[in-house]
Formats: structure tokens, C-alpha cells, sequence
């Protein structure tokens, strides 16, 4: 029968209707299962490189990419060693498990993925046990890998976080699980963070971490956990008017034009940044070859978060870039023991954090408070004279040293006019 919606006044049936009905019906309803996501083109324009796999592609978004050609034949050599490892013929033990997790896998993507569930499955299999193995062999006990992949390391490591390039977790959990050795008492999230951290962390002493990273994602959702846990919430300002106390915040050589004393915090988390009497102290950040790409992925990740969550990698790399106008502001970082640049150009430091906030969406900025004090600082006329003073009078020990012996004549000529008077007045 006919559908009376789709027939018009004069009995015909409607065609276009019928298209963007078709449209509609094609469109897949948003999951709260998402959580490994396309990043946007206005994110991916400033450099699209830093979201996409050098040598590894993991998940069905790069699958079949033809730069990693060299990494499949690696993957299965690792799928072969680890049923070597537990005596095992064939593969067919993982497929049930695997099989009953297909659509729950299907469901973390945003896209539709086209692979087949032949194709998917074998996806999963084998990019999740070359990870899983990857883990086991560079996690906890440093790099034992074959020659060849001790160069790629590096790279490696890079392209597991992208946020492109993922695999879900309880994928990744099963497998581990399921490939266990008698003498492996330890889950997978030790020897991941382990991995990530490049050092121990005992769980065990950190209950409440040990539980949000066992509700992580994949390894980037790990990674950022790892980055944000233990900051604070922000504290609210009334009145506050985020974007105007941002954008006019002064860059490092302004701030210490300004009186403002730029100091490195050591031993506190990277993003743990305090301002008081003056002094704005940031813990040390190194600047690596894959710097960008990490935090160009966290900021990503963190762009397509539900709203209400903190972005706080978002909202330090914009602090930062806040700080950072030119190399002459990275320059004056690094001398302060801030910025360890590894780069070794300064120029390049400095794009890297004026480049990396386009099209990032700034909003509820957790450092809105510390933003506000340093520029109400900076407003002061007292503290600008100061800062001149210093700047002028006593930015060297010879300059001190001048200062102090024209202030020295000054008073000796002083005390020698009093005295001159007063002895006028004794002869009077």
C-alpha cells in the first residue's frame, strides 16, 4: 500500500520525499559506544602527518595501507611466535570469544566499518595479539624485540597513540587474558602504563587509579589518563570571562618585562601550574620528535569527549601557547629550565605550540583563575615600576655595583651639605 505521506494534493506520489526518507533511514544512531574517532578536518589541516601511522596501522580506519606493508608481515610473525610460545596448531581457540565481541568492537568506531566480519575478526586478531605481545616484550622488562624493530621503536610507540590508529581495550584485556603464561600475575594496564610511563607504577597503592584505567577506551584514553589524573577540578570564577582572560595573557618575555618571575617546578605534574607573589611556576616540559603527534592526538580525543568533561591537555598546550609568541619566548623558557627542547631549534618549538591549538574549541579554560591573576598582576603600576627598576638598574652586578656607588656618592654628598650647614650655623 501506498504511504498517504508521501502522496501530495493531486494523488501523485512525492519523490523527493521518498529520497530523504531513504537518506534518514540510512542514518546510524549515535552510540555512547564511541570512543575511537575520525579526526576533524580542522583539526587534521595544520598537519594531518601527526594523525596518521608511520609504520603501523592498527584498527580498521588504516587497515591495508600500503606504508605499512613492512608491519603486517611483523604482525604475523608475532601471531606465529605466540602460538609457538603456547604450543598451539591454529587460531581457532580465540575465534568464539572474538566472534561474540565483534559488534561491541564495531560499535567504538564512529564510522560504519565496511571490512566484513571474516576481515574484522582476522583485524582484531591479529593487530590485537602483535599489541598484546609488543606489551609483553617492551613493557616491563625493556626492549627485547628482534634487531630489525629495535631502530622503529620509536616510531612504534608514536603510532599507538594515535587516536585513529586503536583497538578497544577489552579487546586487547581478552587476549591478554587469553595468552597468559603460568607465571604472569600482573594485568594488562601494569605493563601498559608501565609502557607509557617508561617507569614502574605500582597500582596496587592506587586503588582509584587502578580503577580509571581499567574503564579506559584503548591506550590513548590510557595514555590521558595517566596524563590528568591526580589535577584538581578548576575552581569557578564568578564573572568569568574565559576567552578575554586567555587571549589577553602576555607572552613569556612580556610577563618578565612585567615584573613576572618565570621558575621550572620540578617533581610535580606536567600540568600543574601555580602562580603566587609573582612567581609563575611550570613543571618542566621536554620537547621530543614526537611531541606534537602525542598531544595533537590528546587534544583530539578530547574534542570529541562528551560535553561537561575538563580538557585539560587542550587547555595547558593553550596556556602555553599563550606564553609562546616566538623562539625569543621558548629561548627565555629553556634558559629557565622550563622547556627542555630536544629539538635543538627553537623556531620550530615555537610553531609547534602556536600551530597546535587551530581549530580547537577553548571552552570552561582550567586555567582561567591563574590566567586572571597573572594579568591583574601585571596591570599593577607598582610591579611595572619594579620591573623596570630591575630591569634597568639591576639586570647585572656591575649594574647593581653602579646603582649602589652613585647612591653611596649621593648620601656623602648629603651628609657632607648637612654638615657644611651645620657648621655655617655653629659659626653664626
Amino acid at each position: 500500500m501506498q504511504d498517504a505521506r508521501n502522496v501530495d494534493q493531486s494523488g501523485t506520489q512525492d519523490h523527493a520525499s521518498i529520497y530523504i526518507e531513504d537518506m534518514l533511514r540510512g542514518v546510524l544512531p549515535t552510540s555512547p559506544e564511541h570512543s575511537i574517532f575520525r579526526v576533524r578536518h580542522v583539526l587534521r589541516e595544520a598537519n594531518e602527518k601527526a594523525y596518521e601511522p608511520e609504520i603501523l596501522a592498527v584498527g580498521p580506519y588504516h587497515h591495508g595501507r600500503d606504508r605499512c606493508k613492512f608491519m603486517e608481515e611483523q604482525k604475523m610473525r608475532c601471531v606465529q611466535g605466540l602460538l609457538e610460545r603456547r604450543n598451539e596448531e591454529s587460531v581457532h581457540r580465540y575465534m568464539p570469544i572474538l566472534r561474540a565481541m565483534e559488534q561491541r568492537a564495531r560499535d567504538c568506531y564512529a564510522e560504519t566499518i565496511r571490512l566484513s566480519p571474516n576481515e574484522f575478526l582476522a583485524m582484531m586478531l591479529i593487530d590485537g595479539c602483535f599489541i598484546v605481545e609488543f606489551l609483553r616484550k617492551y613493557g616491563m622488562n625493556g626492549p627485547h624485540m628482534e634487531a630489525g624493530l629495535i631502530q622503529i621503536l620509536p616510531s612504534l610507540r608514536r603510532d599507538l597513540m594515535l587516536l585513529e590508529n586503536q583497538l578497544p581495550l577489552f579487546v586487547l584485556n581478552e587476549l591478554y587474558d587469553m595468552t597468559k603464561g603460568p607465571n604472569e600475575h600482573c594485568e594488562l594496564i601494569d605493563i601498559a602504563i608501565w609502557y607509557v610511563s617508561g617507569q614502574p607504577v605500582d597500582l596496587n597503592r592506587n586503588a582509584t587509579l587502578r580503577d580509571m584505567l581499567r574503564d579506559s577506551k584503548h591506550l590513548l584514553h590510557l595514555v590521558h589518563t595517566c596524563c590528568t589524573f591526580g589535577l584538581p577540578n578548576a575552581p569557578r570564577i564568578e564573572g568569568s570571562t574565559t576567552h578575554m582572560e586567555v587571549s589577553s595573557m602576555l607572552s613569556a618575555m612580556e610577563l618578565r618585562e612585567a615584573g613576572v618571575m618565570l621558575r621550572a617546578a620540578h617533581g610535580r605534574h606536567l600540568m600543574d601550574i601555580k602562580f603566587k607573589n609573582g612567581i609563575l611556576e611550570i613543571p618542566v616540559f621536554t620537547v621530543e620528535d614526537f611531541t606534537e603527534s602525542k598531544f595533537r592526538n590528546l587534544i583530539a580525543y578530547e574534542q570529541h569527549r562528551q560535553c561537561g568533561d575538563i580538557s585539560y591537555v587542550t587547555d595547558y598546550m593553550s596556556f602555553m601557547d599563550c606564553l609562546i609568541n616566538s623562539s625569543k619566548d621558548v629561548k627565555l623558557l629553556r634558559r629557565q629550565g622550563i622547556i627542555r627542547n630536544c629539538l635543538g631549534d627553537d623556531v620550530v618549538v615555537a610553531q609547534i605550540f602556536n600551530e597546535i591549538g587551530h581549530g580547537v574549541i577553548v571552552d570552561d579554560f582550567y586555567y582561567d583563575e591563574i590566567a586572571r591573576y597573572v594579568n591583574e598582576y601585571c596591570n599593577k603600576k607598582w610591579n611595572l615600576w619594579m620591573a623596570k627598576l630591575r630591569r634597568e638598574y639591576f639586570h647585572s652586578p656591575w649594574a647593581f655595583l653602579s646603582v649602589l656607588a652613585a647612591i653611596v656618592l649621593l648620601l656623602l654628598t648629603a651628609a657632607q651639605t648637612v654638615i657644611a650647614v651645620l657648621s655655617c650655623n655653629k659659626q653664626s
